[in-house]
């Protein structure tokens, strides 16, 4: 009985396996791809800086921009910094809006850190550039989308381009290759459990 099973089974992977092969023998594209993270749930930045890893452990060269963030210090900066010859990883904020309570400065502190960011993307070298949080800034208005979506059409076409946060808009959803939006199930700030080392930061 049990062999029948398995012998079912293997005649039905095998099935599948040939199925799989045939659709990916029709994938022969390969190309830089405008990524983007965004919906109200964790993980927009950790999938991100997974990424990167990823492309560190195949040798890429990684640029990380981060808006908002750089008021405080992280595990991934820490890890990061260590691995400095494939990874330039640059926390560029001040702090959340709500904190810093002065627009002219985080527009100010917001184009300096899209500075960087163009400067990788007109870079060569960078195979992968990730602009941390840049929804967040495109959301209050601090940088022009059209001048975001310029900058990701003109960049190399063999370079990854890795754009998180929350409520991206609806042009840059448009023009992305994969959008993937994190759903909020759960949360244990909810419960009053406050941000933790290696879990928020």
């Amino acid at each position: 009985m049990e062999q029948d099973k398995d012998a079912r089974h293997n005649a039905r992977m095998r099935k599948v396996q040939l199925a799989r092969q045939a659709m990916m023998a029709t994938k022969t594209i390969e190309k830089g791809l405008l990524i983007v993270h965004t919906g109200p749930g964790k993980g927009k930045t950790t999938a991100a800086l997974g990424m990167a890893v990823r492309a560190i452990g195949h040798g890429m060269k990684v640029g990380v921009i981060q808006f908002v963030k750089g008021a405080m210090d992280t595990g991934e900066k820490a890890v990061f910094d260590a691995l400095s010859d494939h990874i330039e990883f640059r926390p560029m904020g001040e702090g959340f809006t709500w904190d810093t309570q002065d627009r002219a400065r985080d527009i100010a502190v917001t184009r300096t850190a899209w500075e960087e960011v163009k400067r990788m993307l007109e870079d060569p070298t960078y195979d992968m550039v990730i602009a941390d949080e840049l929804n967040i800034v495109l959301r209050y208005d601090y940088l022009p989308v059209e001048e975001v979506l310029a900058a990701a059409a003109a960049r190399g076409p063999r370079q990854h381009f890795v754009v998180t946060g929350r409520n991206a808009p609806q042009a840059l959803i448009d023009m992305a290759d994969l959008v993937t939006e994190m759903t909020q199930v759960k949360h244990p700030f909810r419960d009053g459990v406050k941000a933790q080392a290696g879990i928020e930061f």
